[in-house]
């Protein structure tokens, strides 16, 4: 950027707890090279003084963004373009905001990163079926002689979504010999293939698949879609994965299947509430694994956030396109 150009007016406003991680200062150098960078605020300050947002060009945020209203547009005037270091606009969007036609930006992609790796990680272990069997073993307090396990040799691994964390789990798995198949009523076929998975319906997909990784969003139509019928037919060994929302599992008709059958595992990084009730059998059935959030971005992976919003500022300011700009129309399907 030359002296002459115009240097917009930037506000960074999220949570002060992971501020430095999301926009550490490598990243802050950076955009401050790009624009006026006023003293960040958190949501709970900008709402007791909405005035701050008065000059601001270009909103960045990420975890504990502020809900762009009515009230905090009206003192966004000058605000052309918005950028989250985050996965889901929805947070923040409101018709309002839609109807101001401007860009946003979501870090959805570089979330993807760290969750499409663990998520790999647990697809590996449950093909080995390493969680069932160490239980076995701990019970038992001898090794099984040979163990029966699918393996990552032309099995098959199920789907459920292909957004950008399944799309990206499905791009790692090309790289082993397995087949994985995908429900997603969203993706049509020609564009499953692209990705080398194959489209099946949701009974299919938990009947043949040792292992199911959920990548859904949260919809209404997703909401309790795994329910204690479909991880039935889940065959002996069987694995199920949750990075996902919590909520696009039954917990009510799942848990009992789980109980009945000690021989499936479910990983569960997200539940519904969250984190479980105290008396929630999630903590005591030995074939639950629950995770924290583990498998989304943490410490220094937040960071990747941080940078793709600076990629997507520079541009900006440059009036190049932006490469994770979110579609009006397909904003509800964010996470």
């Amino acid at each position: 950027m030359t002296e002459q150009q115009h240097r917009p007016t930037a506000l960074l406003v999220m949570e002060e707890r992971r501020r430095g991680d999301v926009y550490p200062e490598a990243v802050l150098k950076e955009i401050e090279t790009l624009v006026d960078l006023r003293e960040p605020l958190t949501r709970e300050r900008l709402a007791e003084d909405p005035s701050a947002l008065e000059g601001v060009e270009i909103l960045l945020s990420g975890w504990g963004a502020p809900v762009l209203d009515s009230v905090l547009l009206g003192h966004a005037r000058d605000l052309r373009a918005v950028l989250v270091a985050a996965g889901s606009v929805r947070p923040l969007t409101t018709p309002e905001f839609w109807a101001r036609e401007l860009p946003i930006v979501s870090a959805a992609a570089a979330n993807a990163v760290p969750v499409a790796e663990f998520t790999l990680a647990q697809v590996l272990l449950g093909l080995k079926q390493v969680h069932r069997i160490s239980r076995e073993i701990r019970e038992r307090r001898a090794y099984p002689p040979d163990p029966r396990v699918a393996g990552a040799y032309r099995s098959r691994v199920g789907l459920l979504g292909l957004g950008e964390i399944g799309a990206l789990v499905a791009s790692h798995l090309r790289g082993f010999d397995v087949e994985v198949l995908a429900s997603d009523p969203v993706v049509d076929p020609a564009t499953a293939e692209g990705l080398g998975v194959r489209l099946v319906g949701l009974e299919e997909l938990f009947a043949t698949c040792p292992v199911v990784s959920l990548h859904a969003p949260l919809l209404p139509e997703t909401e309790g879609l795994v329910d204690g019928e479909l991880v039935a037919r889940m065959g002996i060994g069987a694995t199920l994965i949750n990075t996902a929302r919590g909520a696009v599992v039954d917990e009510p008709s799942v848990i009992p299947v789980l109980a009945e059958r000690p021989d499936l595992t479910a990983i569960l990084d997200v539940t519904w509430p969250e984190p479980p009730e105290p008396d929630s059998p999630l903590y005591t059935l030995p074939n639950v694994v629950l995770t924290p959030h583990l498998a989304g971005a943490l410490g220094a992976e937040r960071a990747r956030m941080g940078e793709l919003v600076a990629g997507e500022l520079r541009r900006f300011v440059l009036g190049e396109p932006l490469r994770h700009a979110v579609a009006p129309d397909l904003a509800h399907l964010r996470a």
